[in-house]
């Protein structure tokens, strides 16, 4: 049984840093994909970090490359998003998602479980 646990939002002011954590557990195999997606106001959810359990390797969206980055602690069992540089169309909802066999990484539809999100607000 699969579970995710976002933690970490908040409010900050445009240029500060925010961690959002992800809590798992039952995110065991090696062919599972972990991703960020946020949903902002009147706009639909779009995928901003990606990363495999079993590897290092990372992706991002143009949105947010070289602000935001992805790491995980498998002794831990828990996905971070560090952010920096924060901007005002940062704000959102964002959810914890896992997958197994993700080829599209920034497609919500590729991913079986959600966290219930953690909300993010920038001025």
């Amino acid at each position: 049984h699969v579970q995710l646990v976002e933690s970490g939002g908040g409010s900050v002011e445009s240029g500060g840093s925010l961690r959002l954590s992800c809590a798992t557990s039952g995110v065991t195999s090696s062919n599972f994909c972990m991703g960020w997606f946020r949903q902002r106001p009147g706009k639909e959810r779009e995928g901003v970090a990606a990363i495999y359990r079993s590897g290092t390797s990372t992706y991002y969206a143009d949105s947010v490359k070289g602000r935001f980055t992805i790491s995980q602690d498998n002794a831990k069992n828990t996905v971070y998003l560090q952010m920096n540089s924060l901007k005002p169309e940062d704000t959102a909802m964002y959810y914890c998602a896992a997958g197994v066999r993700v080829f599209r990484l920034f497609d919500q539809e590729s991913y079986n479980y959600w966290g219930q999100g953690t909300q993010v607000t920038v001025s």
